[in-house]
Formats: C-alpha cells, structure tokens, sequence
C-alpha cells in the first residue's frame, strides 16, 4: 500500500477558542461522538480539517467515563478568521452516547511557544508499530521543516486512560485507541523535544497526523 505524506501546511494565523464546561459525565473516548454533537449544533464545520477539537480532560472513573471539573474545558484549535464560527455553542448543550454536557462562555488565546510539547493521541494511517510510526512522525516533522527530536511516551509518563501497553507487557510506549462509528484505531502518544519558538508555535498549528477534529494530532505544552 502506497501511504501519501504530503501534508497541508497551514498559512492562517492559529488561535484557541476555550468554553466553560458544565454536566457530564462523558466517555473517556469521547472524540467521535463530541464531534458529532458539535456537527449537530454548527454543521458548518463538519469535516472541516482546520478545525481541532483539543480531548476534554477530567477526573478518571472506574466505568471509562470522566467526570468534569472545575478545569475541564472544550477548546477548539483553528485559524483566526474562523473564531467566529464556534461561538454559538455558547450556552448549548451537547448531547454524546453516554452523557452530556453544557457549553459555557467563551474565551479567546493565542498560542504559546514551548520548547517540548506533546498529545495525547498520534495517529498515523497505515502505520501502528512504535519503529515505523516514528519513522513516519520524522517525515512530517521534516516536511514542515522542523527540528525537534520525536519520542513515544511511555505508560508511566501519562494518565493511562484509554491506553494499553504496545505489544502486551513487553513494551513500555503509550498506546491508545479512538473509536470512529465501528471502527478503533490505534495510535500513540508523542512528545517533540528541542523546539525553537517558531518551530513549537508550527507543530502547534499543523499538528501530526490526522483526526484533528477528533481530537488527535493536536499538541500542547509539555507537563513537566
């Protein structure tokens, strides 16, 4: 199978738009079925691959679900000019297979460079081994002309939710899965170290991968 690596590099400024969350609780592997209830609600976006949707983080329970906090947030990731598009969402509620939530109020912020950034969920098409999959992250780093030095994060190095151990127990890397209506698909969690301002703020607005709108390939600041 013949993969294509040519990847879109995004021209636009990039800002953030963050909401307030309210209810729940929701799944732990929400990011299929919060988009959809997003398209719902602003079907003007739908498969719009300029528009990321951050992963809502909350406390972890026993049954693969995730109460909201005080922190938990719904933040969209797209250019400039598209800000405008998400805000009716404001005071919306969004229905997803095993709960709900409401939207709150809206705040806008730009990108911030940071020189390790990592997310949660890299995926990769056609590449689900740890060798081959960062082989294939090195190409689209260089592509957008970046430096910075790939790694698989390992299962002690992240909340693990949604996550199993590559190849059983052998393995240490952090892998996770998303479902997309019948179909799961593995990808890993990855960290880029050594960034320049410019290029963390570039690996930032183009990301790695793609299911962007579901919530992968989108980058954030390293946590110490």
């Amino acid at each position: 199978m013949r993969v294509n690596h040519k990847m879109t590099i995004y021209a636009k400024k990039i800002a953030e738009v963050v909401f307030g969350l309210y209810g729940g609780p929701i799944p732990v592997d929400h990011g299929y079925p919060l988009y959809s209830a997003i398209s719902r609600v602003l079907p003007e976006i739908h498969g719009d691959d300029q528009v990321g949707v951050h992963p809502i983080f909350g406390h972890l329970l026993s049954s693969r679900m995730l109460a909201l906090t005080e922190r938990s947030r719904l933040t969209f990731r797209l250019p400039i000019d598209r800000v405008a598009d998400v805000l009716p969402l404001a005071g919306k509620t969004l229905n997803l297979v095993n709960g709900s939530i409401t939207v709150g109020v809206p705040n806008s912020r730009a990108l911030i460079p940071a020189a390790a950034l990592e997310s949660r969920l890299v995926i990769i098409k056609g590449f689900m081994e740890p060798e081959t999959f960062l082989d294939a992250v090195r190409r689209q780093l260089a592509a957008l002309e970046i430096r910075g030095e790939p790694f698989l994060m390992s299962t002690g190095s992240a909340v693990a939710e949604n996550a199993t151990r590559d190849g059983g127990t052998k393995s240490p890397w952090l892998r996770r899965t998303i479902r997309i209506r019948d179909k799961e698909i593995v990808g890993f969690a990855l960290r880029v170290d050594g960034l320049t301002a410019e290029e963390s703020i570039l690996l930032q607005e183009n990301g790695i991968g793609g299911r962007r709108r579901f919530g992968c390939g989108i980058f954030v600041p390293a946590r110490r």
